[in-house]
């Protein structure tokens, strides 16, 4: 079932129950509280003229106006029944009078007005006569504690059972018209939202047909809104990856062409011609130079791909930040005087953090040859650790322009250059899978004159092996 029929089945089921609880609810509550009302009326009439009359024993003409008087004020039929001697006591079986001239008294046998003088207590009950439902009071007449008569007020109840009738019938019309008008508001709105979810399957298939720049109107700000939100973030997203995969490749061609090139026209030339010593060696060192490059470059790459495979296994040692940093500066001693700049450790706190040596000295040396690669000669780079909150850190801080404000928000992105000097991108993108894996994070800052790259990781136990 489509997500339209889905939500018109919803609105149909959720009407439907609601028409059914009103009418399976509310027409019993209106029969009950009508004939309730009913009866309380005929409770709460004044027989007292009546009963007044009864007890000086009246002629017929006298308890008839008594009787029809009491039925005037009580707007119901009233009855007289005498008693007769039964084997459990007085028992209605005569009418003394009726206000309506009614011999039969609407019933062969009185069950109110036996349960009433047995009782000696008013008696209110539903009866159904000759298919009719009847609301009767049935009032004893006590003298010296004995029931002589019974008091029956009666009214018809057709009147309640035509009330509740039209009220269900008014439910059951309503009830039809709120299901339509539920049926065709959920049509809409079905609709609406079926169309928007096909404008983001139609989105999605552009963008899997490499085409990102399909933009979804927010058009509110419910769950599908949000969803084309994050949708189009995402296009943005791949679009800006798509671009710097692109950048990245013809980068890559024209860094693995220039040394290719490079190695195979001073190997032809060493092959076709026989250069003096001093220009082999420069041969030579210019070659070997390209080789390093290369091997740089296959070097990210694999690194990159090994992440994204889950390949590389980390270990969980503890690590003397300090010892680290020392030894990672002393192999970058030789570039740091060629490139005329300062490169100092920071040894006043001795911090033990846990990570992977070998991987933290291989995050060490991509900000260090970033600082050394992006800066000018003459730079002084900083490497200092600290513990606080609970965590070890180490930063690697260099006194050079800095990142231009554009470029902060994406040094972490893979394949993303953030000047002309080129190269892969991948060292930063690299140095921050890693961290992330050892359970740490990489950050950066930087104004104008100062950048720097804090590695947080989980600090050592006390108790070390």
């Amino acid at each position: 079932m489509s997500v339209r029929n889905r939500l018109l089945l919803l609105f149909f089921v959720i009407t439907t129950a609601a028409v059914a609880f009103v009418y399976l609810y509310v027409v019993p509550q209106l029969d009950s509280t009508l004939t309730a009302e009913k009866l309380r009326r005929l409770e709460q009439a004044d027989t007292q003229r009546l009963d007044t009359a009864m007890r000086r024993s009246p002629s017929q003409s006298e308890l008839d106006r008594a009787i029809v008087a009491t039925a005037e004020d009580a707007d119901a039929q009233v009855t007289v029944l005498g008693m007769e001697s039964g084997q459990s006591g007085p028992v209605p079986s005569f009418v003394v009078g009726d206000s309506q001239d009614d011999r039969a008294a609407t019933a062969a046998t009185y069950p109110g007005a036996a349960s009433a003088a047995s009782s000696g207590q008013q008696t209110s009950a539903v009866e159904r006569v000759d298919g009719r439902r009847i609301g009767e009071t049935a009032i004893p007449g006590v003298v010296h504690g004995e029931a002589r008569w019974v008091t029956v007020l009666s009214v018809d109840l057709s009147d309640v059972e035509e009330t509740v009738s039209v009220v269900r019938r008014q439910i059951l019309i309503a009830g039809g018209i709120a299901i339509l008008m539920a049926l065709a508001a959920g049509w809409f709105a079905a609709r609406a939202h079926s169309r928007r979810l096909r404008r983001l399957e139609a989105a999605a298939e552009s963008v899997a047909e490499g085409n990102f720049r399909t933009q979804i109107p927010v058009d509110s700000t419910d769950e599908v809104g949000q969803l084309a939100l994050s949708f189009n973030e995402m296009q943005k997203r791949l679009a800006r990856l798509d671009s710097a995969r692109k950048e990245f490749i013809a980068n890559a061609s024209h860094e693995l062409r220039t040394p290719i090139f490079s190695l195979g026209g001073f190997v032809e030339l060493l092959e076709e011609e026989d250069p003096d010593p001093e220009a082999r060696a420069e041969f030579v060192r210019t070659m070997r130079a390209q080789i390093e490059r290369l091997t740089k470059l296959t070097t990210d790459l694999l690194d990159l791909s090994k992440l994204d495979a889950d390949a590389i296994e980390f270990r969980h040692d503890f690590v003397n930040l300090g010892l680290l940093a020392e030894k990672v500066a002393a192999e970058f001693r030789p570039a740091v005087e060629q490139h005329g700049s300062k490169i100092e450790v920071d040894r006043s706190a001795d911090v033990d953090a846990r990570a992977d040596a070998d991987r933290l000295a291989q995050i060490l040396r991509i900000l260090i040859d970033n600082a050394l690669t992006h800066t000018p000669q003459g730079t002084e780079i900083t490497i200092s650790a600290e513990q606080a909150n609970g965590s070890a850190s180490m930063s690697v801080r260099d006194d050079g322009p800095g990142i231009e404000p554009q470029d902060r928000d994406r040094v972490f992105e893979r394949f993303y250059t953030g000047d002309e000097l080129g190269g892969s991108g991948l060292g930063l993108a690299i140095a921050r899978e890693l961290v992330l894996r050892m359970d740490g994070d990489l950050m950066m800052s930087s104004h104008r004159g100062r950048t720097e790259f804090t590695i947080r990781l989980p600090v050592a136990s006390e108790a070390r092996a």
